[in-house]
Parts: C-alpha cells; sequence; structure tokens
C-alpha cells in the first residue's frame, strides 16, 4: 500500500475510504471511513459543506493521531438512499474496456452475440 510507503519515509498520511474495513485489513496507516458510493470519497458533487466536513476530519485525525492503524468513520448519511446511489452510480453503458472483456471468452458473460465465453 502507497500509503505505508509514504509513512515509511517519515511523511504522515491519512485514507478516506468508502471500504475502511478493507483498508484496516490492509493495514492503512490512518482511516477516514465513509459510507458513501464508489467515486464520492468527499461528499456529493456540489456540496461543499459535506466535502469540507470529510476533509476537516480527515485532518483532525491526520494531526492528532500518532496511532498507526487508526479509524474514525464519519457520521454523515448520504441524502440518497445507498442502494439507489450505487444503481446510479453505474454508467447507462459500458465503456470500451468493459465491453471488450465482456466480450472475451473467459469472462463467461455473455458476448455481443448472446455466447457466452467458458
Amino acid at each position: 500500500m502507497l500509503a505505508r510507503w509514504i509513512e515509511a519515509a517519515g511523511i504522515p498520511t491519512v485514507i478516506v475510504t468508502m471500504m475502511p474495513a478493507v483498508a484496516e485489513e490492509r493495514r492503512a496507516p490512518r482511516i477516514v471511513g465513509v459510507e458513501f458510493p464508489f467515486g464520492h470519497a468527499f461528499g456529493m458533487p456540489g456540496d461543499k459543506a459535506m466535502q469540507r466536513s470529510v476533509l476537516e476530519l480527515a485532518l483532525r485525525v491526520l494531526a492528532g493521531s500518532a496511532a498507526f492503524g487508526t479509524r474514525v468513520d464519519i457520521d454523515i448519511e448520504w441524502p440518497v438512499p445507498l442502494r439507489e446511489a450505487y444503481k446510479a452510480w453505474q454508467p447507462k453503458e459500458a465503456s470500451p474496456i468493459v465491453r471488450k472483456i465482456l466480450a472475451s471468452p473467459q469472462s463467461g458473460e455473455a458476448g455481443p452475440q448472446g455466447r457466452v465465453g467458458r
């Protein structure tokens, strides 16, 4: 993990993540957990107050914690039910690389002609 390498050089780090349990398993130095959809670690686009809250917490964790492995989960709820937010996060159509992967025989997914690989 890059954060541990940076820490080894004497520079403290904090990770803001939607997957704090994984960050703990990977032994991230300091963790701020957010229960937000992927791609929105600091909050909703345009919501400066939410983004500032996440940033301020991350800076407090960084400034006030010498303890390796510190984890703080932010107490902000996403304003839309997460199930809806995760669905909305997905693009309407697959990117070219995803289409290529899905069309490959190894993917196990239906290709462009409906064939399933494997």
